[in-house]
């Protein structure tokens, strides 16, 4: 995930015009690569568990690290600039996720009348980790995501969404009871406590 050199993220300009500006910028890059360099896998699985999507995941953490250059100074001033940075996927996938569902609206509108639908099962049998996710309301996935892959604590989960703990306690047992019904209570259990590292939950290998 997300394998492309930061060179690729910081845009030519930015070399540019970092070589314009004070010595301050110098430290600023290097913390900035620092940065890169312990989270820019990390940013690229929350990216792939919240869209489900490995090629949108990719071109979405490649974004988020490309936003925190532009807004470094505020995101390096942050308590905890990795929370800052989840937080920016987190928005990130929630405006794609909002985008692909007005899509599909349009598309369902455009088939409304079509006679051969068919009504889709309330459980799906042999529902891998990946499709159980993407069922989910995003708000309800990113806290199960977050709670449980990423091991927050409510309280970083909270910060990483701009969201109250008490919304993120009932969103995180609300998705899990989801998860249960397509999953079973089992696999479920299993996946909390693996951290959904199964196989079934993680991004197909990519020849980049």
């Amino acid at each position: 995930m997300l394998g492309c050199p930061l060179e690729q993220v910081v845009e030519p300009s930015l070399t540019r015009e970092a070589a314009s500006r004070p010595m301050v910028l110098d430290d600023a890059s290097a913390e900035f690569h620092a940065f890169f360099e312990r989270h820019h896998a990390e940013l690229g699985r929350l990216a792939f568990l919240l869209t489900g999507d490995a090629d949108a995941a990719d071109d979405l953490a490649a974004d988020a690290l490309l936003a925190l250059w532009h807004r470094w100074d505020r995101a390096r001033s942050a308590d905890h600039p990795a929370a800052y940075a989840r937080g920016v996927v987190a928005n990130l996938a929630r405006n794609r996720t909002r985008r692909a569902i007005r899509e599909r609206s349009r598309i369902a509108l455009l088939g409304a009348s079509r006679p051969d639908r068919l009504a889709e099962p309330d459980v799906a049998a042999g529902l891998d980790v990946r499709e159980a996710l993407a069922r989910l309301p995003f708000r309800k996935r990113a806290c199960v995501v977050l709670r449980h892959a990423f091991d927050l604590s409510e309280k970083d989960t909270a910060q990483t969404l701009g969201i109250s703990v008490g919304t993120v306690k009932s969103q995180t047992s609300k998705g899990m009871t989801e998860l249960r019904k397509l999953l079973g209570t089992r696999a479920t259990g299993e996946l909390a406590e693996e951290g959904f590292s199964g196989r079934s939950s993680q991004a197909p290998a990519r020849g980049r």
